[in-house]
């Protein structure tokens, strides 16, 4: 039988089809293939699986994704966790404060989700906290990443503020939905969809950061046509078999200007004769990302000697 995986727990898979739910694990010939992530089915893969009993349901073959999104594993660094598969957009909640969510992991998302170009939504969440100051910042972050080609709102579930602007922008897609832990990514599915009734949490006062609600991917069903992959909170984004002379590959301002300068496999560093460099130096390539980037070529993620 053909299905969908729409929850994982890590141990059990719950798959959805024909109308019915089946609750199976995944065939131990799987674990011996080599595969080089922590969970080898994600929330959004079609599934061959069989069934012997109401008790013994075993998936016997992944079929081919389109797509995927998938970071370093922060137990094992050699090996890697898939977020989701199969997922036509992917919406980025970022907030400023309670609890602020830095640049960095917004690059380090982008990187990922432009291997497989798949578009991404960034909603700038919590609005009805800014202050004069956060809304200055706010415009000028919208500006850097929707002159790349990323598409930036504001949100918030307590003003309702362009949350009829999201549902239109995601219906009749699978949207996976990300972000840190707190940034209210279950309030607003909620809001959303008020049927889903998702448990959500208060964020800790002592590290104003989130607290984990949401334990297990899961897919969520809107309508017929339109469906949410609810992940739990990220904290961090590692970068999977990248190399460093691949990097700016997944960065849009660097990619239409590759293969300018004097040496073919350039880093973009401190190589001579830069093309890359030469744009930063005049502000045609935004100084926060540049660094961005630049960070995360000194990090460990581009230092593995192995994959």
């Amino acid at each position: 039988m053909k299905g969908l995986i729409i929850k994982s727990t890590g141990l059990w898979y719950i798959i959805l089809s024909g109308g019915e739910t089946y609750r199976a694990r995944l065939r131990g010939k799987f674990r011996q293939l080599g595969l080089r992530t922590t969970n080898p089915i994600a929330v959004g893969d079609e599934v061959i699986f069989s069934v012997a009993d109401n008790e013994n349901v075993s998936i016997e073959e992944i079929l081919d994704r389109h797509n995927y999104v998938i970071r370093k594993s922060t137990k094992l660094s050699a090996q890697a966790h898939m977020i989701a598969s199969n997922i036509d957009l992917a919406l980025l909640i970022v907030t400023l404060k309670e609890p602020r969510t830095s640049l960095g992991f917004i690059d380090r998302f982008l990187i990922t989700t432009e291997s497989f170009r798949i578009p991404v939504l960034i909603a700038f969440n919590k609005s009805d906290l800014f202050d004069e100051s956060d809304k200055i910042e706010i415009e000028r972050l919208k500006q850097i990443y929707s002159s790349l080609g990323y598409e930036c709102l504001t949100t918030s579930t307590v003003t309702g503020e362009n949350l009829n602007l999201v549902k239109e922008k995601i219906k009749g897609s699978t949207t996976l939905i990300t972000g840190h832990s707190g940034v209210g990514k279950s309030s607003l599915l909620n809001t959303l969809s008020p049927q889903l009734d998702i448990k959500t949490a208060d964020i800790s006062k002592m590290h104003a950061k989130g607290k984990h609600t949401t334990t297990f991917s899961e897919m969520h069903f809107l309508d017929d046509t339109t469906n949410i992959i609810d992940t739990p909170g990220i904290k961090e984004i590692g970068l999977f078999k990248i190399k460093k002379e691949e990097l700016a590959h997944f960065y849009p301002e660097m990619r239409e200007h590759l293969g300018k300068c004097k040496f073919h496999n350039c880093t973009h560093y401190h190589e001579p004769k830069c093309h890359i460099q030469e744009l930063y130096m005049k502000g045609e390539i935004n100084d926060i990302r540049f660094e961005n980037y630049l960070a995360i070529l000194d990090s460990e993620d581009m230092n593995e000697e192995e994959y």
